[in-house]
C-alpha cells in the first residue's frame, strides 16, 4: 500500500468516528467500509462491528469483528466500548455491563463511563441473607417496585 492511499484511508476513519460522535451510524458505516477497503486494520474492526449490527442487524458478524479487534489489540478500551455497544443492540445488558467494566479495567473511557452510568445500578435484593437469584426475592422486588414501596 502507497502512502497516499494509507492517508485516505485514516482519512476516512477519522470522518467515520466524527460521524459516530454525531451518532449517524449510516454515515459512519459507509465512511469504515471505504476505509477498510482502502487498508484492513484490525484496529477499526470494532467500530465496523457496531455499525453493522445497528444498521444492518448482522449480530453475529458484528461480534466477530469486535472480538477480532480485541484479539490484536487488547489493552485498547475503545474494543470493549463497542463490543457492548452491540451487547447493547441484540438486547444483552448483562454481557454489555460485563464488556464495559471489561474496558474499565484496560484504561476505560468517559464514553464507557457513560454506558455504564445509563445502564445504572441495581438495588440490593429485599430479603438480603437471600441470593438475588431467589424466587422469593425476585418477586418480592416486582410486587413492592409496582407499588412504589422500593
Amino acid at each position: 500500500m502507497d502512502p497516499e492511499s494509507g492517508a485516505i484511508a485514516q482519512k476516512e476513519f477519522e470522518r467515520a468516528e466524527q460521524e459516530l460522535d454525531r451518532s449517524n451510524v449510516l454515515a459512519a458505516l459507509a465512511c469504515l467500509e471505504r476505509a477498510l477497503g482502502i487498508w484492513d486494520d484490525p484496529v477499526w474492526h470494532s467500530r465496523l462491528g457496531f455499525c453493522v449490527a445497528k444498521q444492518r442487524g448482522q449480530l453475529t458478524r458484528a461480534f466477530e469483528l469486535c472480538r477480532n479487534s480485541i484479539e490484536h489489540d487488547s489493552e485498547n478500551p475503545i474494543h470493549y466500548l463497542y463490543l457492548g455497544k452491540v451487547h447493547l443492540v441484540a438486547g444483552n445488558a448483562y454481557e454489555a455491563l460485563i464488556a464495559f467494566r471489561e474496558g474499565m479495567t484496560h484504561g476505560g473511557s468517559k464514553e464507557i463511563e457513560r454506558m455504564l452510568a445509563a445502564i445504572g445500578t441495581r438495588k440490593p435484593p429485599v430479603i438480603t441473607f437471600l441470593s438475588r437469584d431467589n424466587l422469593l426475592n425476585k418477586y418480592l422486588g416486582i410486587i413492592l417496585g409496582r407499588f412504589g414501596l422500593r
